[in-house]
């Protein structure tokens, strides 16, 4: 049997468990007596009811389906019931019970998240086909193709083997089958929930086996659809089986506050209901207790705990504004925590959640937690996928043409089925969704135009091009984070706003060495995919990089021959023979040698001094020049100097630009392009994948300065250009 659980006996009561939770929950939208399945399941042996009405043991999902689809059509779950029942007519589950009451209970799960009738048909049939007789061909004659493909997806799902030993290639081909509907995941999440819930009296090392599938696979997975609901039953169940010692302490720790006569939760809320009523917003205000794993993460963070670390309040209103109206009251009238403050309905999560977070500061010193949203944001971040209802619907005045259409979609499963696509073979998809599945948290960066980008944390300006931008990332040469150049390698932060550099080489390449810095399946598929498609290039990479770091140490050994002779150590012979001489300057000396001083270069029409130096030369300087106040101080005597007709010029500048192959050749042939020789350069040993080039030119006329750097700066992997600067005092 595919569900082979038998009734709970883990170490106490989950939250959310039919057999009711340890603390007390939010009040549910309609109140139900819980439904003891096993009763239920025992009085299906005796057949199917009579024809005209739904049977009893399926009343209470016709219940819960009713609360969020009163218009609903039950003749598919009345006719699904029969179906389900009369095939698994003999099966039980290991405990004795019969086996209907699993996919009953899988139903209700799905139910009471709001899933659409479709779904809850398909989830009374979801084990029919593996485990009765009834095939696919009478599903879909009975209950239509929509019902046939998501019973046909559960089917494949259930023989995935998600564990270490998965077969890549199969694994693929379910979650693919799931990605397009994510209504297949939907269920087999419930059906997983259902199972853990009655996983008690399996062999502990099956728990185990069971409980670590769960927690790698499964609980990411409901978390990235949105289904919070069963992600933290299904986290409270792992942690039981997993850590049974620290299960029993939180447990424990939540079983003494309950019974503590004061209650600071109860207390904040009601002042805020009395701050919304006053403010006359309505607005429903609840305790939302924190189930078991979160306790105990907030207990491992802030050590003893205090009653208002117990639970968070939810505050449910009517309309958008209305949040930003309950946060203004709060934040006026009681004593925020600014730092606690998150906007998730500006920019919702990956997985659709929207809601305000905040805090409040108690007199006591007790700090309580504040989700504010409106009720149909609360149903999406309680179910996710599966409050869409049937998200392939086409709308009535746009048909899909038979296309199955999904623009709710949440963004990862979008995403899941693109990596799928881009991924070089299974093995490398497989590894690269794991990875995926272990980020647990997610940072939103901003773009320039206001966008946004939601990335895992830790990811880094590669992972942001690439979710920007597809492969088209290839051509990124950089970025600016927060205002400010950064490599590719930068990790971001939540709140980062982002500018990506792009280069116009069309045929641009990504470094192998990108793939160290690239933490999202869509960065690293996109690269490997390059690289495995063009395995000649990318060994070139290789071969280029020895080449230009061999070049640039040969650079980097030959010295500007602008030195400044100035300097109290004085020029070295053969520097002071190559040193510019300064025929566009006039001097108050006539007859004496002009030189240019190489410490700030100065061209027409800076502001220029000069001095007298060794051998009766005159030496030039821009007037801001930190080499003035020294000659100054050292009793140079200044001498008159200015600019004459002459408009030939020699310049120092500075390019600043990223690591990539071919780039020393093709700047000084852009600079040779625009007339300038190049006198001398300096190629500074790269550091963290940028690198630093000092060049002295001279220009036939300093009007050529300006688009001189201008073509310096279109050079792909250079982000600025600058005059070289006149040296700081001291330095």
């Amino acid at each position: 049997m595919s569900a082979e659980a038998t009734n709970s006996v883990t170490p106490g009561p989950m939250p959310g468990a039919v057999s009711g939770p340890v603390t007390p929950t939010a009040p549910r939208r309609k109140s139900r007596p819980r439904i003891d399945l096993r009763r239920l399941g025992r009085a299906a042996l005796l057949g199917p009811a009579a024809r005209g009405r739904l049977p009893d043991a399926i009343s209470h999902v016709v219940d819960a389906h009713r609360a969020h689809h009163p218009d609903a059509d039950l003749e598919p779950l009345r006719r699904a019931y029969v179906l389900a029942e009369s095939s698994h007519r003999g099966q039980m589950r290991k405990s004795g019970e019969p086996y209907i009451t699993h996919p009953l209970a899988v139903t209700l799960i799905l139910a009471e998240l709001g899933a659409e009738t479709t779904t809850l048909t398909a989830s009374l049939l979801h084990d029919t086909v593996e485990d009765t007789d009834v095939t696919l061909d009478q599903v879909r004659d009975q209950f239509g193709e929509e019902v046939r493909y998501l019973v046909d997806g559960v089917t494949k799902l259930e023989k995935v083997d998600y564990g270490a030993a998965a077969e890549p290639e199969t694994f693929r081909k379910m979650l693919v089958a799931t990605g397009n509907d994510v209504r297949v995941m939907s269920i087999k999440l419930a059906d997983r929930l259902h199972n853990m819930r009655t996983l008690g009296v399996m062999r502990p090392e099956k728990q185990e086996r069971i409980a670590k599938v769960t927690r790698d696979v499964l609980i990411p997975l409901a978390e990235r659809l949105g289904v919070q609901a069963l992600k933290t039953e299904l986290e409270d169940l792992v942690f039981a089986i997993l850590r049974p010692e620290e299960y029993a302490h939180t447990r424990e720790l939540i079983v003494r506050n309950a019974a503590r006569a004061d209650d600071p939760l109860a207390e904040v809320a009601d002042e805020v209901r009395t701050v919304l009523r006053e403010a006359d917003i309505p607005a429903e205000v609840l305790i939302r207790p924190r189930h078991f794993v979160s306790v105990h993460r907030v207990s491992r963070k802030r050590g003893r705990l205090r009653g208002s670390d117990f639970g968070r309040l939810l505050v449910l209103v009517n309309e958008d504004a209305d949040c930003y109206g309950v946060l203004g009251e709060l934040h006026t009238c009681m004593t925020p925590v600014v730092s606690e403050f998150k906007d998730f309905i500006a920019v919702p999560k990956f997985n659709l959640y929207q809601s305000l977070h905040t805090a409040v500061a108690r007199e006591d010193g007790q700090v309580v937690e504040v989700l504010i949203r409106t009720h149909q944001m609360h149903k999406v971040a309680e179910a996710g996928v599966v409050a869409l209802g049937n998200p392939y619907a086409p709308a009535p005045d746009d048909p899909a043409d038979g296309e199955r259409v999904d623009p709710t979609r949440p963004g990862w499963l979008s995403r899941l089925l693109d990596w799928q696509e881009a991924a070089p073979d299974p093995d490398h998809f497989w590894s690269t969704l794991r990875e995926d599945l272990a980020q647990d948290r997610e940072i939103t960066v901003f773009r320039p135009d206001g966008g946004t980008i939601g990335l895992p944390e830790g990811a880094t300006c590669v992972d942001a091009a690439y979710a920007q931008y597809g492969e088209d990332a290839h051509a990124c040469i950089g970025a600016r984070v927060n205002g400010r150049l950064a490599t590719l390698s930068t990790v971001l932060k939540d709140g980062d706003t982002v500018q990506l550099l792009m280069g116009q080489d069309p045929a641009s390449e990504p470094s192998r060495e990108w793939l160290e810095h690239a933490h999202t399946p869509a960065a690293r598929i996109a690269i490997q995919r390059w690289l495995a498609a063009h395995p000649a290039q990318a060994e070139a990479q290789q071969t280029e990089a020895r080449e230009d770091r061999q070049a640039e140490e040969r650079a980097a050994a030959v010295r500007p021959a602008t030195a400044d002779p100035s300097d109290p150590a004085g020029p070295a012979p053969e520097q002071a023979a190559v040193r510019p001489a300064g025929g566009n300057v006039l001097t108050d000396r006539p007859g004496a040698p002009v030189r240019l001083a190489g410490c700030c270069t100065p061209v027409r029409p800076d502001e220029i001094t000069g001095f007298a130096v060794r051998g009766g030369a005159v030496t030039v300087h821009r007037v801001e020049c930190a080499a003035v106040a020294r000659m100054k101080d050292a009793g140079r005597a200044e001498v008159g100097v200015r600019w004459g007709e002459a408009t030939e010029c020699r310049v120092t500048l500075v390019a600043e630009s990223f690591v990539r192959p071919h780039l020393l050749a093709d700047l000084t042939e852009a600079m040779a392009l625009e007339g300038a020789e190049i006198v001398s350069a300096t190629v500074e040993p790269p550091t963290q994948q940028q690198v630093r080039h000092t060049y002295t030119v001279q220009l036939p006329d300093a009007a050529h300065l300006p688009a001189l750097m201008r073509a310096m700066r279109n050079v792909a992997g250079v982000y600025d250009v600058t005059r070289a600067q006149p040296q700081t005092q001291g330095g």
